[in-house]
């Protein structure tokens, strides 16, 4: 079941089902990522391994070898008995040592094509919502839209950002699109968000253009405006992989 604390959008795309691969060290990825970058906030509990390996689409034996990992890294505790369960430990860094080691593991190249991809997939999901979003879907956006500031907590810029992405895609009335956005934003978007650059106001900007040519109805303007938006959120990342990978500090 759902923990009603986490906005429904970013629960979602953590639990989206593994690709084929499935395997044990996929889903502790998949966990210790959003664990360590503030998605699932400390303390709050897990779902069962049953409904884990369900919700991720393998057997229940790589779930509990997936949750022994996540132990031995101190990113949750298990308690036994009634009331107990897999609980969140949030890292005191606040993510800033997972985001440092996900870049080291990953190459520019890489990094360019899964920006490539996203672009893609958020730029057709401005467009159709240009064509198919109602009065609801546009009020949704725009309060979404708002970003947490610079000076606010990483994880709350993290989930407004993910969250709006994920009601843009399910503004373009596509199944097919959200689940590719909730795919994606477990892959790299958690990546994408990160830089301070794309903090507030920058980002907010964006929000407001994407989302005022799909109130208006314009399908080249939101496809122009979200496609950029992406762009500048790899640009600003790219600096960071460059910090990263010659050692000097962000």
């Amino acid at each position: 079941m759902a923990d009603s604390s986490l906005a429904l959008g970013a629960y979602a795309a953590v639990f989206a089902p593994l690709e084929a691969q499935g395997r044990a060290e996929a889903v502790a990825r998949r966990l210790g990522e959003a664990i360590t970058l503030g998605l699932l906030p400390d303390g709050s509990p897990l779902p069962s391994e049953s409904d884990l390996a369900d919700r991720f689409g393998v057997a229940t034996v790589t779930v509990r070898e997936a949750l022994g990992a996540l132990r031995e890294d101190n990113l949750i505790r298990t308690r036994r008995g009634r009331g107990g369960g897999s609980f969140v430990c949030t890292p005191a860094d606040g993510g800033e040592g997972a985001l440092r080691a996900r870049l080291r593991r990953i190459g520019l190249g890489e990094l360019r094509d899964l920006a490539d991809h996203y672009a893609a997939i958020s730029a057709m999901a401005a467009e159709l919502s240009a064509l198919r979003a109602d009065d609801d879907d546009v009020r949704r956006l725009r309060e979404l839209g708002v970003v947490a500031p610079a000076a606010g907590a990483r994880s709350a810029r993290w989930r407004s950002e993910g969250n709006f992405h994920l009601e843009l895609a399910a503004s373009a009335q596509s199944a097919r699109l959200t689940r590719e956005e909730m795919a994606l934003q477990s892959e790299v978007g958690m990546l994408l968000w990160l830089s301070p650059a794309q903090a507030g106001e920058a980002a907010a900007d964006r929000h407001t253009e994407i989302v005022d040519a799909v109130a208006a109805g314009d399908p080249d303007g939101a496809r122009r405006s979200a496609e950029a938006h992406v762009q500048e959120m790899f640009a600003a990342v790219r600096l960071l992989h460059r910090q990263v990978w010659t050692g000097r500090s962000a």
